[in-house]
């Protein structure tokens, strides 16, 4: 077999290099594709449900939320594992796929059993999916730093500015937003005058989410002309909350203030975030969407991140607190260096050993060959160029010009021994 492959390819030598201009191309093309990492993603095919209904402890949580969503999730095909677990607050089940699975199909499964578990749920709870992203989908953090705003101003910044910008970029699956306070209005209610004015706590709350919603009035017709009406009701401040009318008493309307202190506060914070032991900061995580090319959503984001500081308040600025792009860029240069080095002396020993530059060439040429034929399999079948691919490909660089030396090295001596028989 192989004497045939090495006859056909004498005598067919247009072919021969048709072939090598072909792998020359499809490497370097694959090179210029393939996504790029620092590390490998070793995590598993998997789809997030998260459930939150805060104030509940994890007893309730897991009765009434995550054994409910667990036992209709199963029998979904292709899963190879369920795990939940349950916290104040707060339920993740992990819905854990064979590898094989395609990720939106599995995401598009789960999400029909979700809609069907909804009706176990107790009302006003909504499970939801994770990100879809994986466990080193983190590639990118910020912070906002401003003097003179406090964390809640910032983290509204956050929230209601940098959140939905950053969204939008191409292959960014969620920015998760951390550190400062939440803002919230908060009603303290004073027992004892729910008492006298015979109102129950559920009254409060019902009086509370009942005004605070604008109404449709349908149209009123006058002149000819069409007038569309609606009830204009969402609460703006902390005034209109205290003139919310809870009950009457001998004609008289029981407002909020008279029966509650209303005032503004922060919502229930599990944890905070510090910066190198400088204070508490606000910030936020971005993280890349499964498949995409990690050093490429970080070029976007940057580059998007130029546009929002504009808007931002005068005095806020954006401080990048890690950003994976330097990792990545650090891994690749070194195992490039390490790559050209080993190319070179491997070259220089071949040369050496052979002492014939024809015969050294046959070795040499095979080495930067079979490295553009690695990096097309590693397009093909889906790999990251990382620090472990890159490493195999650096390590293999020894192992495969062993044939080469071997076989140039008996050809060369066959075609001595030849021509010494030829010239007696």
């Amino acid at each position: 077999m192989i004497e045939k492959i090495v006859s056909w390819s004498t005598h067919n030598r247009f072919f021969v290099w048709v072939g090598i201009l072909m792998i020359v191309v499809g490497g370097v093309w694959s090179v210029m594709t393939t996504p790029v990492d620092a590390i490998p993603d070793l995590s598993e095919n998997q789809v997030i449900v998260y459930t939150e209904w805060m104030g509940r402890n994890p007893q309730i949580m897991e009765d009434q939320i995550t054994y409910p969503l667990v036992s209709n999730l199963q029998g979904i095909p292709n899963v190879k594992a369920i795990r939940a677990a349950s916290m104040f607050g707060m339920s993740f089940i992990f819905v854990i796929f064979n590898d094989d699975a395609e990720i939106y199909w599995a995401r598009t499964r789960v999400l029909e059993r979700l809609n069907f578990a909804q009706q176990a749920m107790p009302q006003g709870v909504t499970p939801s999916l994770g990100p879809d992203g994986t466990g080193v989908g983190h590639v990118f953090w910020y912070t906002l730093q401003g003097d003179g705003y406090d964390l809640g101003e910032l983290r509204a910044v956050q929230d209601w500015y940098v959140k939905f910008a950053l969204q939008n970029v191409e292959g960014v699956s969620e920015v998760a937003s951390f550190g400062g306070f939440q803002k919230r209005y908060q009603v303290d209610i004073n027992p004892e005058k729910l008492i006298y004015y015979n109102i129950s706590a559920m009254d409060v709350a019902k009086a509370i989410r009942d005004n605070n919603r604008d109404v449709g009035g349908s149209i009123y017709e006058m002149n000819r002309m069409g007038y569309m009406i609606r009830g204009l009701g969402y609460i703006k401040d902390i005034r209109d909350i205290e003139e919310i009318s809870v009950a009457s008493n001998k004609s008289i309307p029981v407002r909020l203030k008279d029966i509650a202190d209303v005032q503004l506060s922060s919502d229930i914070r599990l944890g905070i975030v510090d910066e190198n032991g400088e204070g508490e900061v606000v910030g936020g995580v971005v993280v890349a969407r499964y498949g995409e090319n990690p050093k490429e959503v970080i070029d976007r984001v940057k580059a998007k991140l130029g546009d929002v500081e504009l808007g931002l308040p005068p005095g806020v600025k954006i401080k990048v607190a890690y950003d994976r792009s330097d990792l990545i860029e650090a891994a690749i240069a070194t195992l490039k260096e390490a790559l050209w080095e080993e190319i070179a002396v491997v070259s220089l020993v071949v040369f050496l050993f052979m002492f014939h530059v024809r015969s050294a060439m046959v070795a040499i040429i095979a080495i930067p060959l079979s490295v553009l034929i690695g990096f097309i399999l590693i397009k093909t079948f889906g790999i990251s160029l990382n620090i472990m691919s890159l490493g195999g490909v650096a390590l293999a660089i020894g192992d495969l010009v062993d044939a080469g030396i071997v076989m140039t090295e008996n050809a060369y001596k066959g075609l001595v021994k030849a021509t010494v028989k030829t010239d007696d």
